[in-house]
């Protein structure tokens, strides 16, 4: 169980700094300087679909804001109006032998457990389709903002395949076993609306003229977070993340291993004298 600490190690060390934009062809790492960054998806031609640039680029967005430790929150959105993420770049996928296929779907699953694995909460902000791996990719963020406008779908199997990024585990994780199935059988697509009520997304809005009413949605929450302890809650999702795959007393002994190392941190002691002196905490990551 030495990963825990490790990674509360990599996170918990080295100074403050900012993050420099990286602007790539199709992904920039943008956003608030405030804790918040934005990782801004931005394919018009082809709809934001998963190309290897595509993908190439959002590895090098996470690897740029996986050690920024003035990050607290990271929100996926879309500068595409309509569309989150279409999904596969068949166009390219069509060029590939077998094997390159095989290739290239083991490195969009990685692409999603990498996105899963930053430590900080994520947001996906769908402000319109989010299809195939666009809906994988949402899936592996920790929670999702829709516009009841939006589309959703795991629509693989209308085109002879099946979800190869993660969809056919976390899909099931987050709306049950049963619905999965029929979601993932039909290759149904879903609006916003339906999603909520299923519990796919956690906010469905009314989608606004600027076609960002998600993406405001997904910042208010941001915001929300980003003021409390940045520690205990990249504990809180570590300790759900692992122990939800785990029988309900291993789960507890990594929740109990998480809290351990969270009580040393400043903020912990922060967070009591400030419910002391009946003033609202100052939290630094320490």
């Amino acid at each position: 169980m030495m990963w825990l600490g490790r990674a509360a190690l990599r996170w918990g060390r080295g100074g403050i700094h900012t993050a420099v934009p990286r602007r790539g062809a199709e992904v920039q790492v943008g956003g608030e300087s405030g804790g918040i960054a934005e990782i801004l998806m931005n394919r018009p031609h082809a709809r934001n679909s998963l190309g290897k640039v595509f993908v190439d680029e959002l590895f090098g967005a996470l690897e740029q804001l996986r050690f920024d430790e003035k990050v607290r929150v990271v929100v996926f959105k879309s500068k595409v109006k309509g569309v989150f993420c279409a999904g596969a770049d068949l166009k390219e996928r069509e060029k590939m032998d077998d094997a390159e296929v095989g290739h290239f779907v083991k490195r969009l699953r990685n692409l999603m457990d990498e996105i899963a694995a930053l430590p900080v909460p994520t947001i996906a902000a769908i402000d319109g389709y989010a299809l195939g791996g666009g809906l994988e990719l949402a899936l592996a963020c920790d929670l999702r903002v829709a516009a009841s406008s939006a589309k959703m779908g795991l629509i693989e199997t209308t085109r002879g395949l099946l979800p190869g990024a993660g969809g056919t585990q976390r899909l099931p994780r987050c709306v049950g076993v049963g619905l999965a199935k029929e979601l993932i059988f039909t290759g149904r697509q879903i609006d916003g609306q339906e999603a909520f009520s299923m519990g796919l997304v956690n906010h469905s809005v009314p989608q606004n003229e600027e076609g960002d009413a998600a993406y405001q949605r997904a910042l208010t929450l941001a915001k929300e977070i980003l003021p409390r302890a940045p520690i205990a809650v990249k504990m809180g999702k570590l300790a759900i993340n692992r122990g939800i795959e785990v029988d309900i007393a291993s789960g507890m002994a990594i929740e109990g291993m998480c809290y351990a190392q969270n009580i040393p941190t400043r903020d912990r002691q922060e967070g009591m004298a400030a419910f002391r002196e009946k003033r609202p905490p100052q939290f630094i990551g320490k």
